[in-house]
């Protein structure tokens, strides 16, 4: 039974039985009960909670209580009175708060994680008794259970809201935004007091546009769902504009579906690819990421193919990541969505430049990560890293000795910071490998230098950074993983410019200045810049369209995985009841 239904339900018993009377307040009907004397609730609560933080497990009705150190201190603090019953046992703010997590779901999460059905099962039984032999009769440890259970549920959904579900961190050693701490007590003392509890948990809900956006893009897409969702096509042929074939029907209608596909097609030309409809293949590929060509070929039809279910899912797993950031971007910050192979700088919630950046390859994944800008090197030199070193050009070396030189490559004995140099000629580089490579290659400012002309440095754990590159033709990539991590940008001037753009010595005619000079420069920013690397396969883009891009590093299957464990409902040893 649903949570609605149940509240109407358990009504009308207490009513029937004349335990009950209504009364209208702002539309909400308020049950008064004539029940257990509020202070022996108060005691049951307090039994229930005896020994204070030291309890080690909890349970009530079967479920375990997961905010075990945090509900003693709830209670504590009001002398272990009910929060969500008030001293006329009345239920309105228990079933407030039971509604809303009836619609845990509108955030992609589970009401079943935050005890709904043992809520139900606590408010049908005291309904149920008080209807049968009086309220006097109901024990005060029902109301008590009911009252703990709720509050877990309260600090247990809004802990997910604020923070997520998953701990990113236990999923991927490369993800490492920390997002601040929600003040959950505040929270649950301020929706418990004024009964708005659906106004509490959306102050612990990520404000962020994107998280609101994707949410309601998540409704949309389950509508659809309840209605058949979208059509499987056949892909045994390439269809191309101006081609006449049966499965252009198909194909329209898959566009209609979805939106692309604007007007409803016409059965006299339903058979013909025509320039509406080769728009709406284009505008398709753009919200997938494939290659803008208009021509449904095996990329195209794998993304068509992909059914409304898992696009569901695809969502849910980006509110989660929404729900890893920081509440706070910064008013001026540069974000690169690597799953996107994307940039954009962002100054008071408008985005001012974009552009196509190159991320890791899977094997060598950008992480995910929030760090501050501080300075950036023009002319740099690049300290070429030893997984790439020993991976990459020393089996280069081996073959040729002269390949070192060819690319404007040196050698140093070590990594401190005064190593001497050696001549690579005098190292039996047969001799070494992926266990025994002490060596520090540097690269010198030039036209090979794998970091181009300029470095954006925002120290972190993973020395990654933007920079420039002298490999242009990677930007024409639809899928553009290609890197060992750092991220390479498509205009390294424009950004530059961005970054400048508040220190009025950097004018754009100064900096170009500097780019035709040979030697390295450093040049600290004024004001450091918050930079965001993120993962994130689904979102809603500025005309409200929902863009998809693919798993290129299986994160959305591990995230799947995790989600889809199911938190105990017994607690592993000692149960107190």
């Amino acid at each position: 039974m649903t949570k609605t239904a149940l509240s109407r339900v358990a009504t009308l018993f207490l009513l029937a039985a004349g335990f009950l009377t209504t009364a209208m307040t702002g539309g909400s009907l308020l049950a008064h009960a004539a029940g257990p004397d509020i202070d022996r609730v108060q005691k049951a609560i307090q039994t229930r909670l005896d020994g204070g933080t030291a309890i080690e497990a909890l349970s009530c009705q079967g479920e375990m209580i997961c905010g075990i150190r945090m509900l003693p201190r709830a209670y504590d603090n009001r002398n272990y009175l009910p929060l969500w019953i008030d001293a006329s046992l009345r239920l309105e703010k228990a079933e407030a708060l039971a509604g809303a997590i009836g619609r845990a779901d509108e955030d992609g999460l589970v009401p079943q994680d935050y005890h709904i059905e043992a809520i139900d099962g606590l408010l049908a039984e005291i309904c149920e008794q008080a209807s049968a032999a009086g309220p006097d009769s109901v024990a005060a440890e029902l109301w008590a259970d009911l009252d703990l259970i709720l509050t877990d549920a309260f600090l247990l959904y809004g802990s997910h809201l604020a923070a997520g579900r998953v701990n990113p961190e236990t999923l991927h050693n490369d993800w490492k935004i920390n997002p601040v701490a929600a003040d959950l007590l505040s929270s649950l003392v301020a929706a418990a007091s004024s009964g708005d509890v659906d106004g509490a948990l959306a102050q612990l809900r990520p404000a962020h546009s994107g998280y609101s956006t994707l949410r309601s893009a998540l409704a949309r897409l389950r509508r659809l769902a309840a209605s058949g969702g979208w059509p499987l096509l056949g892909a045994d042929r390439t269809l191309r504009p101006g081609d006449r074939d049966a499965a252009v029907g198909g194909l329209r209608h898959r566009l209609t579906v979805t939106g692309d596909l604007e007007q409803a097609f016409h059965e006299d030309d339903a058979l013909l690819f025509d320039a509406g409809t080769e728009s709406a293949v284009r505008r398709f590929q753009q919200r997938h990421g494939l290659k803008v060509d208009g021509i449904v070929g095996p990329d195209t039809y794998g993304m068509l193919n992909v059914p409304v279910s898992q696009r569901i899912r695809q969502v849910v797993l980006n509110l989660e990541r929404w729900r890893w950031l920081p509440h706070d971007l910064g008013s001026r910050y540069i974000l690169v969505n690597t799953a996107d192979f994307n940039l954009k700088a962002v100054e008071n919630g408008r985005v001012g430049l974009q552009m196509r950046v190159v991320v890791g390859r899977p094997a060598r994944r950008s992480p995910v990560f929030s760090a501050r800008m501080t300075y950036l090197v023009v002319n740099p030199y690049w300290n070429v890293p030893t997984t790439i070193a020993v991976q990459d050009i020393l089996p280069e070396l081996q073959k040729d000795i002269t390949y070192l030189s060819s690319k404007g490559i040196r050698v140093f004995e070590n990594w401190e910071r005064d190593a001497p140099e050696i001549d690579p000629a005098t190292v039996d580089w047969q001799a070494y490998h992926a266990n025994r490579f002490p060596f520090r290659l540097r690269q010198d400012p030039g036209p090979y230098n794998a970091l181009g002309r300029i470095k954006f440095m925002f120290p972190n754990q993973f020395a990654v950074y933007l920079h420039d590159t002298p490999n242009r033709a990677l930007f024409k990539r639809a899928q553009r993983d290609f890197s060992s991590g750092c991220i390479r940008l498509e205009s390294p001037e424009a950004l530059a410019d961005f970054v400048l753009a508040d220190d009025p010595r950097w004018a754009a005619e100064t900096l170009a200045d500097v780019f035709r000079e040979k030697d390295r420069r450093i040049i600290r920013l004024k004001h450091p810049i918050p930079v965001h690397l993120l993962y994130m396969t689904a979102w809603v883009d500025a005309t409200g369209s929902i863009q998809f891009r693919s798993d290129i590093y299986d994160r959305d299957r591990d995230l799947a995985q995790a989600l889809s464990q199911r938190r105990p409902n017994q607690p592993p040893d000692f149960v107190r009841r």
